[in-house]
């Protein structure tokens, strides 16, 4: 398939891509599930360094909130393969990454993050500011792919593997006088510094 020079083309940044029209979700809210193909997850191991992605599936619910904002919460289960940090050898770690965000209008969202400062002000909890709904759409595949790259152990290692750090044997030799000494035991150098 060709692209249209009227298509526009997904990002390289962003190659899962499930957008969903917050105008088309019903009152009760709306359950998605979704899994990425072979093409998505190889793009996606390309952008996170992994060796590949075996599996990538997610579980949303999005449910409608009042003045225009929505709850993102699900799940992210993904099986990547990875390089263990100490032996080398490949191995497979499984991923799954809660996933727990509000969504507002963009007009809201200044609004919205003064009100957390308050809060937050006042000793509240840490909350996070909400996400913008862009172009009246939210990406699920994006917010999966983003939860799926935050799960990455950034250092993976098989779990017998033992990092055990090389233990040098100081010559006796080796010091900073060292060739001081030298200097000092060659024919004809004085011992002692005399004359």
């Amino acid at each position: 398939m060709t692209d249209r020079p009227d298509t526009p083309r997904d990002p390289p940044h962003d190659p899962w891509r499930v957008p969903v029209n917050v105008a088309q979700i019903p009152e009760t809210g709306l359950h998605r599930e979704i899994e990425a193909d072979s093409a998505v997850r190889r793009a996606m191991a390309e952008i996170a360094g992994l060796r590949e992605i075996i599996s990538a599936h997610a579980s949303f619910n999005v449910t409608p909130r009042r003045d225009g904002r929505f709850h993102v919460g699900g799940h992210v289960k993904a099986r990547i393969g990875q390089t263990c940090v100490v032996t080398l050898d490949p191995i497979e770690n499984d991923i799954d990454e809660p996933i727990d965000l509000i969504f507002a209008p963009p007009e809201q969202i200044p609004q919205m993050a003064d009100l957390i400062d308050d809060a937050e002000g006042e000793g509240g909890k840490t909350l996070d500011p909400p996400e913008p709904i862009v172009n009246g759409f939210i990406d699920i595949g994006r917010l999966a792919t983003d939860a799926l790259f935050l799960g990455i152990d950034p250092y993976p290692r098989k779990p017998e593997a033992v990092f055990e750090s090389m233990v040098e044997v100081r010559d006796p030799e080796d010091h900073p006088f060292a060739a001081l000494e030298a200097l000092r035991e060659k024919p004809g150098g004085t011992k002692g510094g005399g004359k």
